[in-house]
């Protein structure tokens, strides 16, 4: 963890160097304006890692939550919305989740939650059954690596429909089905973006995953909607 922080600090310094201003006043309005880089791996202890802070927190290739991280106990079963047991989320998330799964139910497209909270050690399980399965460069695309997975916050989900009579993932695309093309069009309504869109894999670094979806409350999901970003560009302009 000390190795994150110093790693940390180095790019905050590194970046006041390219801007030319100091690591006082002005870099963070300044650096707000970059957009992320290139896709790289690297382990920097992402910014903000307060649990109150959850909708702000950049994980992606580069930036990473402690190992230690652990949501306070207010995880809740999935099915306090509405949905399926067996999987949990931040409580904070169940209203706006509840609210998603009633609208997809009166559109005739009733969900179900596949993959919710995961903490560092299933991260690492299931990023290294991939890598053995796919190999590294594949794998990564794929899986993210233990701490640098959006489902650690406990605020990412994994949807299918109740009728699929497969896996979303095992679709060609899941978003041109019924139920995978109306959550595309309306969860943001309800407070969940698609973090790894169609055609922004250069961008996200992942694989397009329109299974998965992150809350980040209403207000910021229309934000980022109106701005035309992916959530990695988004967070990473305003909030890295």
């Amino acid at each position: 963890m000390h190795k994150l922080k110093q790693l940390s600090l180095a790019v905050a310094v590194g970046l006041s160097v390219v801007l030319g201003v100091s690591a006082g006043t002005g870099q963070t309005a300044l650096a707000a304006e970059l957009p992320p880089p290139d896709c790289r791996y690297d382990d920097v202890l992402t910014r903000y890692t307060g649990y109150d802070e959850s909708p702000k927190t950049l994980v992606d290739t580069i930036y990473a939550l402690p190992r230690s991280y652990m949501p306070p106990p207010r995880l809740t079963s999935t099915a306090n919305a509405g949905l399926n047991d067996g999987e949990r989320v931040r409580r904070f998330v169940i209203a706006d989740l509840a609210a998603l799964a009633r609208a997809a139910a009166k559109a005739g497209r009733p969900l179900r939650v596949v993959s919710g909270y995961r903490n560092y050690k299933q991260q690492q399980y299931l990023y290294e059954r991939e890598i053995r399965n796919k190999g590294l460069e594949a794998g990564r695309l794929l899986v993210a690596r233990p701490g640098h997975s959006e489902h650690h916050l406990g605020t990412a989900v994994d949807f299918a429909g109740t009728s699929d009579p497969k896996p979303a993932w095992k679709y060609e695309d899941w978003a041109d089905s019924p139920t995978g093309a109306w959550l595309k069009a309306n969860a943001w309504r309800y407070g969940f973006l698609m973090s790894y869109p169609d055609g922004y894999q250069g961008v996200t670094c992942y694989q397009y995953e329109p299974w998965h979806y992150r809350y980040v409350g209403r207000e910021m999901a229309a934000d980022v909607r109106a701005s035309g970003l992916t959530l990695r560009e988004f967070l990473w302009r305003q909030y890295h």
